[in-house]
């Protein structure tokens, strides 16, 4: 594919790479528009499938465009165009997210690796070994979050403790909000639309001896209906954190995120995703404290990485579904 043309199979190419990235509850908030002129694609915020319980500022629905956002970024980069990247561009349209002109570029492809992995991550909520990962690993997931502007955190044992028990809390209350898991259980099995939401065989399953909290997506009134299995004892999480909290840090978190996730598949580390704290102002500042001897950031994720099954991909929009041509 030429770097120089802007057909409709490099359109679909670059769209489908972005919509393989994660969303909350797999709601892919997105639409896609192209301005020919300047070949420029535009992302705006899909209000209506947005989570007005779950997520009633929108900031799980940025950080899912951010992590489109760097999808497009790396197709891009992988057939020859340099991606230049703008963040809120327009004041006056608050939906319109992020831009994304393509412009030339006499570069290589530099991202090749990482496009690959666009087409193979997706989260692993299945018990992982619990085998140790390695330093130099651990330097370098931390590194492609600087890259984006975000700092990945990798918790000891005490942060460990108190991640887990934040995220327990913030399950129990999501079970308990009746709007929360009446929301989460529409995107279960049932969507509008076969193509959104998560089908039950993505859900893996909760963990028997409670120590992990794995989201219960179905909200059920009694978990113990549900399949488990011994999740590993100590479970290796990262906190991806912004040192500001604006509409801007949470896409550039986005973008962090989805960088990270895409270097772990590239090493064949699986990873989920632990948001439930996230949902509730209070835990989230609990988390924002961690460690206490060190400097205040503001959490915008906690990523749950390891070795073990790879698991089922939930489905994905038609780039029909999320594409409208002009500008």
């Amino acid at each position: 594919m030429s770097s120089t043309t802007l057909d409709a199979q490099a359109v679909e190419r670059l769209v489908a790479a972005a919509v393989a990235a994660p969303s909350l509850h797999n709601t892919q908030p997105w639409r896609f528009r192209l301005d020919t002129g300047t070949r420029t694609v535009c992302i705006d915020a899909a209000a209506d499938h947005g989570l007005c319980h779950t997520d009633p500022v929108g900031r799980a629905v940025h950080l899912s465009v951010g992590c489109a956002v760097l999808n497009l970024r790396v197709a891009a980069t992988h057939f020859g165009w340099e991606p230049v990247t703008r963040l809120l561009p327009c004041p006056d349209r608050p939906a319109r997210l992020a831009t994304v002109r393509l412009a030339e570029s006499v570069r290589g492809a530099a991202s090749s690796g990482l496009y690959e992995a666009v087409w193979r991550r997706h989260s692993s909520r299945f018990p992982f070994s619990g085998r140790p990962l390695p330093s130099d690993l651990l330097a370098e997931l931390a590194e492609a979050a600087h890259l984006e502007g975000a700092t990945l955190r990798f918790a000891g044992r005490d942060d460990t403790d108190a991640v887990v028990r934040a995220t327990w809390e913030a399950e129990y209350r999501n079970r308990a909000d009746a709007d929360r898991a009446a929301e989460s259980r529409r995107l279960v099995d049932g969507p509008h639309s076969p193509s959104l939401g998560l089908p039950s065989s993505t859900l893996g399953r909760q963990d028997a001896l409670e120590r992990m909290p794995m989201r219960d997506f179905g909200a059920h009134r009694h978990p113990d209906v549900l399949p488990a299995r011994a999740f590993e004892p100590r479970p290796a999480l990262a906190l991806l954190s912004t040192a500001h909290d604006r509409r801007a840090d949470w896409l550039r978190a986005g973008q962090a995120l989805e960088r990270v996730l895409l270097l772990a598949t590239r090493r064949g580390v699986r990873a989920s995703l632990l948001h439930q704290a996230m949902e509730w102002p209070d835990l989230r500042r609990v988390l924002d404290a961690l460690p206490a001897d060190g400097p205040r950031a503001h959490t915008q994720m906690v990523i749950r990485l390891g070795y073990g099954p790879e698991g089922p991909a939930s489905p994905r929009r038609p780039v029909a579904e999320v594409w409208e041509a002009g500008g």
